[in-house]
């Protein structure tokens, strides 16, 4: 097999597994995060990181209308996730803020995940984490490439 066919044979799997772990992963959150659209948990995923901002803000850093970001808050905001608040120094825009109920959804996907993971990995032997830890590092530069 040649140089080439082997690391597209390489990065074909590599993406398979790649994308099990993520679906398997996701799949350790709570059942109430199920019934929330992608737009919604990344919404709710944004706030957590980032802090307040406004509907605008978000619907340009999700890539999506106002109008879709303006139903997925109204959404969040009926379900108790999240609320409007009045803008710090512009009176006439509102920020989009996690209210505690939101932050503690966010909290319990967020260790439901680790907590499975953390026990997978502890069923791995120490050699076998050792590379995946490295693997872990090499993956981080990608990123950034």
């Amino acid at each position: 097999m040649s140089s080439s066919k082997h690391i597209e044979t390489a990065v074909s799997e590599l993406t398979l597994a790649l994308g099990s772990l993520i679906r398997r992963i996701r799949a350790a959150a709570p059942s109430e995060l199920s019934e929330l659209s992608w737009t919604q948990k990344s919404v709710i995923i944004r706030l957590d990181k980032d802090g307040p901002t406004t509907a605008a803000d978000l619907a340009r850093a999700e890539g999506v209308t106002s109008q879709s970001m303006g139903t997925a808050i109204a959404t969040l905001a009926r379900m108790g996730l999240v609320e409007r608040e009045a803008h710090p120094t512009d009176g006439r825009r509102m920020n989009i803020v996690l209210t505690a109920k939101g932050k503690a959804m966010r909290t319990n996907v967020r260790e439901a995940k680790h907590a499975w993971l953390a026990h997978v990995i502890g069923k791995l032997d120490r050699k076998e984490q050792e590379k995946l830890f490295a693997a872990g590092e090499v993956i981080k530069k990608l990123v950034d490439l």
